[in-house]
């Protein structure tokens, strides 16, 4: 199967939030947590402004720091597929994970007194469903799969602002990038 992932139309995506909400759904999550979040982002000055939105998650990284130092080692790569799960029946709520992923994922669940995270909707991927993101997105401005299928056919991660860290995990993510969101030197 190899490493599955995202890839995200910035072009196409209106900053709606459906895939936002479906997510909270499923997961059954309270007011203000959130695995998947659309972020808005503007600019600019007047007449030249600028606005998109960014609809992100977990990235399922190739090399996941929230991995790295989790005392109760709650967190782990699947190796069929590279999704990055979070075994809630282990975690003690420390929020180390949080404090080393780069991407402000996973989550504290505070009235769980502990962390969660965007699982790629591992038990709908088990039975060869999409994530609950996917396919609520009116837009389809979001795809899951083999992320180097998704690579070949959409290009190659751009260097943006918000992933100021994806040569350091390597993130299991593409994005066609509107030109405001590149980190252009």
């Amino acid at each position: 199967m190899g490493q599955l992932g995202f890839y995200i139309n910035m072009m196409q995506c209106t900053g709606c939030k459906v895939c936002e909400i479906s997510c909270k759904d499923k997961n059954n999550l309270e007011v203000g947590a959130s695995f998947r979040e659309v972020k808005p982002f503007e600019g600019g000055k007047f007449p030249n402004v600028w606005s998109y939105s960014l609809s992100l998650a977990c990235n399922h990284c190739e090399d996941a720091k929230c991995i790295k130092d989790c005392p109760t080692k709650t967190i782990y790569k699947r190796k069929e597929d590279g999704l990055v799960l979070l075994d809630k029946n282990k975690c003690i709520g420390c929020k180390k994970c949080i404090s080393l992923c780069p991407y402000d994922h996973p989550k504290y669940i505070k009235n769980e007194g502990k962390c969660g995270k965007c699982d790629g909707c591992s038990d709908l991927v088990d039975k060869g469903q999409n994530p609950t993101c996917i396919d609520s997105c009116p837009m389809r401005a979001i795809e899951f799969g083999n992320i180097e299928e998704l690579r070949k056919k959409h290009g190659e991660l751009s260097d943006l602002k918000v992933l100021v860290n994806s040569r350091i995990t390597h993130p299991s993510i593409t994005i066609n990038a509107k030109d405001e969101a590149k980190d252009i030197k």
